[in-house]
């Protein structure tokens, strides 16, 4: 009976929906992992990221944003990350780390825009010899 409660208590503790607070700037989550919107006041916009005949690309490739919003990069196909290199973002400063690898179709990793008004460059780092790349313009208000 006793393991039976534990299992319970366990089951409840992982579905009880708790999210990442906006304090975070990228959180990676699996197909299992309820989509949610970030508590925040501004809009999130979907990237896909691809695998195909046509090659590996992020889907827009170019992105426009202001701060708060949050960028929800999904694995379509393949093997993707999500990589703001300091070498393609010279004069920048509070780069997001880079994300994990994603490996699970609609795995996810949100990207909260904390950044300063700029261009910014990202790339997958597998595949960013083939061309995957892409280019974040974050706009003020």
């Amino acid at each position: 009976m006793r393991k039976l409660v534990t299992l319970m208590v366990l089951a409840a503790a992982a579905c009880s929906g708790e999210k990442a607070g906006p304090s975070q700037e990228g959180t990676t989550s699996t197909p299992s992992s309820p989509a949610s919107r970030a508590t925040l006041n501004g809009d999130t916009i979907v990237v896909g990221m691809y695998s195909d005949v046509n090659g590996n690309y992020y889907q827009p490739a170019e992105i426009e944003a202001e701060k708060g919003d949050v960028i929800r990069f999904v694995l379509k196909s393949g093997v993707h990350n999500v990589n703001f290199l300091p070498d393609s973002n010279t004069i920048k400063t509070g780069l997001p780390p880079a994300s994990e690898l994603l490996q699970l179709p609609d795995q996810t990793y949100d990207l909260v825009v904390t950044l300063d008004e700029g261009d910014y460059y990202f790339q997958c780092d597998p595949h960013a010899a083939l061309g995957m790349k892409g280019k974040l313009e974050v706009e003020d208000d």
